[in-house]
């Protein structure tokens, strides 16, 4: 079944440096989710600027605050004008720009600091795209993330609560700040009892076989349940291949450097795995070699 949007959505869909932009149409106007990381800004608001054809956009909002989603924020306000509206629960740390719970310092990455206007509540309704949405609060990757849920059209705007094969890390287990694992399995049994036809996710195409991408989520949830050092493992491999997307290209002399420079990837490898800086090394590069996320080229990684 092909996901068959309404023609007032619009999906930019981006790699996964960049979370996807949806734009929502209200006739002139215009409303966008989530803006991308802080590198790719250029590129996000040249994107925009077409796909507006001249519509004002009036707002952003964000699902939640991780780097991927929220870099481009500054970026699109100086070049629309746009108000941005967050999830209530990360006001302090947007205002203060707390990098270090912005999970901004921890995971080695970057976002340029803005300014928000709003809050948007767990249970309000929005109106965009000429349809009322109601707020979802979907902890787990993040505990404040919040999804976007159109009963009328069955639609559902998932950040990285679901994806078409999974979620997004579930840091605030690994990082003890929260129960992170029974918080996504309660966010995916919520999911689970709304009737949805079709998801637009935070990185990825629509897809409209939500069914099977649930099935997916629950049995992944079911893994890391049942061994934490496998929820670890999978974490350490995407913060690695995220912050190498960054770079493009290494110095394979200096990729074990370049692991113990990203803090996160410390302290999980101490709390969970405790294997030498080496050993964790080359186990990393031998799982996203073997993954094809990285070729050797002489004595430089090569990002694909």
């Amino acid at each position: 079944m092909t996901a068959k949007l309404p023609d007032s959505l619009r999906v930019i869909e981006r790699g996964w440096l960049s979370a996807n932009n949806i734009l929502a149409f209200d006739g002139e106007r215009a409303t966008l989710i989530d803006s991308g990381y802080v590198t790719h800004a250029e590129q996000t608001v040249a994107l925009l600027r077409h796909a507006l054809a001249g519509c004002r956009l009036e707002r952003l909002l964000n699902t939640h605050s991780h780097s991927d989603h929220i870099g481009g924020n500054a970026a699109v306000q100086a070049a629309f004008g746009c108000s941005i509206a967050v999830p209530a629960g990360l006001q302090a740390s947007i205002a203060e720009w707390d990098e270090d719970a912005l999970l901004l310092s921890p995971l080695g990455q970057q976002a340029a600091p803005f300014r928000h206007d709003g809050l948007i509540e767990a249970g309000s309704e929005i109106e965009f795209a000429g349809l009322s949405w109601q707020a979802l609060a979907v902890p787990g990757h993040d505990m404040e993330a919040l999804a976007f849920y159109n009963p009328e059209r069955r639609l559902l705007i998932s950040g990285d609560a679901l994806w078409e094969n999974g979620f997004g890390v579930v840091f605030p287990e690994l990082l003890g700040t929260a129960d992170g694992l029974a918080a996504t399995r309660a966010t995916l049994e919520m999911l689970g009892r709304l009737p949805i036809d079709i998801v637009i996710p935070g990185h990825g195409a629509p897809f409209a076989d939500v069914e099977r991408a649930l099935a997916t989520a629950f049995r992944r949830i079911d893994g890391f349940c049942a061994d934490i050092e496998r929820l670890a493992w999978h974490a350490l491999k995407v913060i690695v291949a995220f912050a190498l997307m960054e770079r493009r290209q290494l110095a394979a002399a200096g990729f074990a450097d370049f692991v113990a420079s990203l803090p996160f990837a410390v302290d999980i490898n101490q709390r969970y795995l405790a294997l030498a800086q080496d050993e964790l090394a080359t186990r990393l590069l031998a799982d996203l070699s073997g993954a094809g996320v990285l070729v050797h080229r002489g004595d430089m990684l090569i990002l694909r």
